[in-house]
């Protein structure tokens, strides 16, 4: 790539309108993210060519195996049981906060290898429940020590991707309340009662995301495609970005041309300069790459 000399004035001109149009991440300055330390967000990326085969057929073993690969990198230890003990606890009451949009869902199949995990870390199944709408009303989720966030990425009307950050609406009394302003506060929802201090694990789903769409109740199939893969994580803002840029990045080898979302995800970037919950700049997330490489995108 190319460098050019720019004045300082342009430089911050640009870094400012890219922070207000919600555009790629790596384009912005890290003081525009205001993080002083130097601790990083770790962020793993599996991929495997095999979880999805020619017919579109999800492989249940394939993924069990892909979640469990990114469990113990993620968490540094020795065996997939250690990793998941130091994530839940046998006395934890947990909730698995899934997704059903019809078209795109939480795939059941990753919902029984969470629950399967969980169960074997010792919790009683009565203390398991997987739940999207309704978690507010649901006698496990009301009395949660423990959460675990999984949904799958895709392109969103109202907040420019459907994101981790997004998924925990479902736990505001009011969902609308957060729609203003292309839902630039989403991150607030990581404040409420029902969340905070809870979530022990992120799973954003990259198995066939959504790249695009117009209006409200978007989907085209021909904007997903397979890109077999799992982002998983502690920091749900670490997450979200890594799967943002690789949705930008699909979007410009689709259409030739760099072609911003629109609204803008702007909620994963207030995420972490207005509301500090994690790390969106690419600099400070330790982003590690495992599994299948083809086509990575990242």
């Amino acid at each position: 790539m190319k460098k050019s000399k720019i004045s300082r004035r342009t430089m911050l001109k640009k870094s400012l309108a890219a922070a207000a149009g919600g555009v790629l991440l790596t384009a912005l300055p890290k003081k525009l993210f205001g993080k002083p330390s130097s601790n990083k967000s770790r962020v793993i990326l599996i991929r495997d060519n095999r979880v999805i085969d020619a017919s579109g057929n999800l492989s249940e073993p394939i993924l069990q195996e892909m979640l469990d690969k990114a469990v113990v990198q993620l968490t540094g230890k020795s065996t997939v049981k250690e990793a998941w003990g130091s994530i839940i606890r046998p006395a934890d009451v947990v909730g698995i906060k899934t997704n059903v949009w019809n078209n795109l869902p939480t795939p059941p199949e990753l919902e029984n290898i969470i629950k399967k995990r969980v169960i074997e870390a010792g919790v009683n199944e009565t203390d398991v429940s997987i739940k999207d709408r309704g978690v507010l009303n649901d006698p496990v989720f009301k009395r949660a020590t423990a959460l675990i966030n999984v949904r799958p990425m895709r392109t969103h009307a109202w907040s420019g991707v459907g994101s981790l950050i997004k998924n925990y609406i479902m736990f505001a009394e009011k969902p609308s309340a957060y729609h203003p302003d292309s839902c630039a506060d989403l991150a607030t929802l990581f404040e409420l009662p029902a969340v905070k201090g809870k979530t022990r694990l992120h799973i954003l789903v990259m198995l066939t995301p959504l790249f695009h769409g117009v209006g409200p109740h978007h989907f085209n199939k021909e904007y997903t495609w397979p890109y077999k893969g799992l982002i998983v994580g502690f920091d749900p803002v670490a997450a979200d970005a890594t799967g943002l840029r690789i949705i930008e990045a699909k979007r410009r080898l689709y259409f030739n041309e760099d072609k911003p979302l629109n609204p803008p995800a702007k909620h994963i970037l207030l995420a972490d300069t207005r509301h500090h919950l994690g790390h969106a700049d690419p600099e400070y997330i330790d982003l590690i790459k495992t599994g299948w490489n083809e086509d990575i995108l990242i």
